[in-house]
């Protein structure tokens, strides 16, 4: 675990500890009962602080340090839309812990029940259906931007697929499989090398094909020897089916594009 996240340190555990009331401090348990509450609330994404400490036993400014915590610790990203901070649980370094620890064995069935809870529990959706991913990856923003746009790349960390485009604004572009079925397509609305790539995204596997395009945008920072790559996805339909599985699959793209970059290995993921 602490390899994985290794943004989550002693000191920041502490800090998270001590950001509570000491009259939770007793014993360990309040802490988790307040965690739990947070991340069950990110049910539904995209949340301000005001929506989050209504539902949680804390002043505001608790909340805030709390969720100053998680931010720190890669489990939270936020993004500003005018005067509104929103809130989004980052999946990335749960599915890393996941893909390292959860035998082969194990994982199908934990898979399965998951996507069982959720799908009889999650009964709504939120009103805004966006999902903001964050990670960081050991690399340079040229190779990092090398590894999105060529095809003979693609497949070590994108499902097996390599993309195919012209990269240029109103150009479309493929994920194509191995015998050369198109999984996703779109049109490249906006690129920045190596810096920022926006697209429509259409999915055209399975039942998906009926989803309405939507957008992601890709943003690469460079921070010292690393990269922080945020990947935001906008416009999602509500009602599709498609919408709560694609945190599963940004996540696991994420974790292989991570894992591919940093070790030159690409990430197994047992089926």
């Amino acid at each position: 675990f602490g390899h994985q996240l290794t943004r989550i340190n002693r000191s920041l555990i502490r800090k998270w500890f001590q950001s509570f009331p000491q009259s939770h401090c007793r014993n360990f348990c309040p802490y988790m009962k307040v965690t739990n509450q947070v991340a069950g609330l990110f049910q539904q994404d995209g949340l301000t602080l005001l929506e989050l400490q209504v539902h949680l036993p804390m002043t505001r400014f608790g909340t805030m340090k709390h969720l100053q915590i998680l931010e720190e610790a890669g489990l939270l990203t936020t993004r500003k839309i005018g005067r509104e901070k929103l809130h989004y649980l980052n999946s990335v370094p749960i599915q890393l812990v996941y893909d390292r620890w959860v035998s082969k064995y194990a994982q199908p069935w934990a898979r399965n029940l998951t996507e069982l809870k959720y799908r009889l529990e999650d009964s709504s959706m939120s009103e805004r259906p966006n999902r903001v991913f964050e990670i960081y990856i050991r690399t340079t923003p040229e190779r990092l931007w090398q590894a999105l746009i060529d095809g003979t790349l693609t497949p070590n960390y994108y499902i097996g697929t390599r993309v195919e485009s012209s990269w240029e604004p109103g150009a479309p572009y493929r994920y194509l499989t191995p015998d050369g079925v198109a999984l996703l397509e779109g049109v490249v609305l906006e690129i920045d090398p190596p810096r920022r790539l926006v697209t429509t995204f259409s999915p055209t596997w399975g039942t998906a094909e009926d989803a309405h395009p939507s957008k992601v945008t890709w943003a690469i920072e460079p921070t010292g020897a690393t990269c922080r790559v945020t990947v935001i996805h906008e416009n999602l339909d509500p009602l599709s089916e498609l919408t709560p599985q694609l945190a599963t699959g940004w996540a696991q793209i994420l974790s292989g594009l991570k894992t591919w970059l940093e070790t030159g290995e690409p990430l197994v993921i047992e089926r």
